[in-house]
């Protein structure tokens, strides 16, 4: 059988209706823009995430970059200020960094949990250092304990990239509370995603809030009043009208999503595929379940062979990218390891029975010449 990395058709299928209903209650309203229906998102959103303020932007990106504004215009970042962030990330979190004229300080991960290592990240700090991003890296948090207790000790910001984590949580806390700001994205394949572009900035920090939500509206609290030199970043009301509905799910998708991984976990048996290490299981709501094998193109080829879908996230990392040719001469081995090693299987909340036993057989069956 063909077994679709992710088939977001079918994981609508549950909740259709109340997405057209919320969709067409958006049209009969005439507000499309800055409404009612982000203000109830906005709400519930942060009430979710355990904070007490949320920000709906236009996408991932922009939260990030929003928040190193937002902290940049309230004086607690400068031009030129070191941002550490994790080595094996998606290019978003360096853009954030160096779109705001800051500097992107990589660091290696801990090779088990490809999030970043607080030994790595202890040692990178400097005396341009001022803030940490943490990202959560396919859906399982980041040591945060350990990162929050560095940001302390040496008066940094802690960042977090929740993009891929939202409902991954730890001792009754979820990713977005363990930080000064957290970046969300909602982009469709993301387990909270839109049906179309989106983000979220989430703080406890009431002026960043408000900076970010100034920002995000071309630097305007007041229509044609225009404080800061802002951007056009803002949630729309048909995304946050259905990312309403898809909140009200999101912890049973993350529960059949782990029923997935779980399963993964313990069928598959094969001595050149190494399975992703679980913290703590509440940690990581599986955005993607990530395997890794040195003959990782081999597998994917053997893997499709059998109808199986897989993705690479992400074959070159950041430093190595044309963009950062300024960062061509970092080493980082371990992460560059990683990305030659990495391959995403199919995950999500609709994928059935049958099919996650077909992921199974197929890894099993790999075989490559040593």
């Amino acid at each position: 059988m063909e077994v679709p990395f992710l088939d977001l058709k079918e994981v609508h299928a549950d909740y259709a209706d109340e997405l057209k209903a919320a969709a067409a209650r958006v049209i009969d309203s005439g507000r499309y823009v800055l409404g009612e229906e982000l203000a109830a998102f906005e709400r519930e959103f942060a009430a979710y995430c355990g904070v007490r303020h949320a920000v709906g932007v236009g996408s991932g990106l922009d939260a990030l970059a929003l928040i190193l504004r937002g902290y940049m215009g309230l004086g607690a970042l400068a031009e030129g200020d070191e941002v550490i962030v994790p080595g094996n990330t998606f290019i978003a979190s360096f853009l954030a960094i160096s779109g705001s004229r800051l500097v992107p300080v990589p660091v290696e991960p801990d090779p088990a949990t490809f999030n970043l290592d607080p030994a790595c990240v202890a040692a990178a700090i400097g005396p341009r250092t001022r803030a940490i991003m943490a990202v959560h890296l396919y859906g399982q948090l980041a040591d945060m304990p350990a990162l929050a207790g560095l940001a302390r000790r040496h008066g940094l910001l802690l960042i977090e990239d929740a993009a891929q984590a939202h409902g991954a949580a730890s001792e009754g806390r979820r990713a977005g509370a363990f930080g000064d700001a957290a970046a969300f994205s909602f982009f469709p394949a993301k387990n909270l995603g839109a049906l179309g572009d989106g983000g979220a900035v989430v703080t406890g920090d009431a002026r960043l809030a408000r900076r970010v939500a100034a920002l995000r509206n071309y630097g305007s609290e007041v229509k044609y009043h225009h404080l800061f030199q802002g951007v056009n970043s803002r949630l729309d009301e048909i995304q946050a009208a259905l990312l309403r509905v898809k909140l009200r799910h999101l912890d049973d998708d993350i529960a059949l999503r782990r029923r997935v991984a779980q399963r993964y976990r313990e069928g598959i048996r094969h001595p050149q595929i190494v399975l992703p290490k679980v913290v703590h299981e509440e940690q990581h709501a599986w955005h993607l379940f990530v395997v890794r094998c040195r003959s990782r193109d081999a597998l994917k080829q053997h893997l499709q062979a059998r109808g199986v879908q897989t993705q690479v996230h992400y074959p070159v990392p950041p430093h190595h990218q044309p963009a950062y040719a300024e960062l061509r001469d970092v080493r980082l081995p371990v992460t560059e390891r990683l990305h030659e090693e990495v391959l995403s299987l199919p995950l999500g909340p609709s994928l059935g029975e049958v099919a996650v036993e077909c992921v199974v057989d197929a890894c099993n069956a790999f075989e490559c010449q040593p």
